[in-house]
């Protein structure tokens, strides 16, 4: 007799079978699309269902004196997203010994979404898949067109 699964390990089984290339990390898992990875967090509500935390690290960093032009054209995007919203993360400072208190903060932007499934049925694993599949293709289209469109975010 096997343990029952856990919600993060049904979903990953789920996305796997349906030939999604899903890594089990600590206390999630990492996807592959295309040429980006998703890290998805899934955790048991306590009020029934599933709460599924996405997270696209967009290898972009802001320094704390851009933050007012940054915020303000993020806001901008942030309008117009559907299955995700870009926010800022503080970077911490690899070395505690060399950390300057007098430096200026480095944050990284990143893609975030939040989907409550119900249940894990069939049903809802297919509505997940594809709100990771827009949640991406939205959030990095996004991004590209800022930074490589004539008006794009200075930083």
């Amino acid at each position: 007799m096997t343990a029952p699964q856990t919600e993060l390990q049904r979903i990953v089984t789920a996305l796997q079978d349906s030939g999604m290339t899903v890594e089990p990390v600590e206390d999630g898992a990492l996807i592959q699309h295309g040429e980006t990875r998703v890290a998805l967090f899934a955790e048991r509500d306590h009020q029934g269902g599933v709460i599924v935390r996405l997270h696209l690290d967009l290898d972009l960093y802001v320094e704390e004196d851009s933050l007012p032009d940054i915020l303000m054209g993020m806001n901008l995007l942030n309008q117009g997203l559907d299955y995700g919203a870009l926010n800022l993360d503080p970077v911490e400072a690899e070395d505690d010994e060399e950390e300057d208190e007098d430096a200026p903060t480095t944050f990284a932007v990143l893609g975030r979404s939040v989907l409550w499934l119900p249940e894990l049925s069939p049903t809802e694993l297919d509505r997940l898949r594809e709100h990771l599949g827009r949640f991406e293709t939205e959030i990095t289209e996004a991004v590209e067109r800022t930074l490589h469109g004539s008006k794009g975010l200075s930083a």
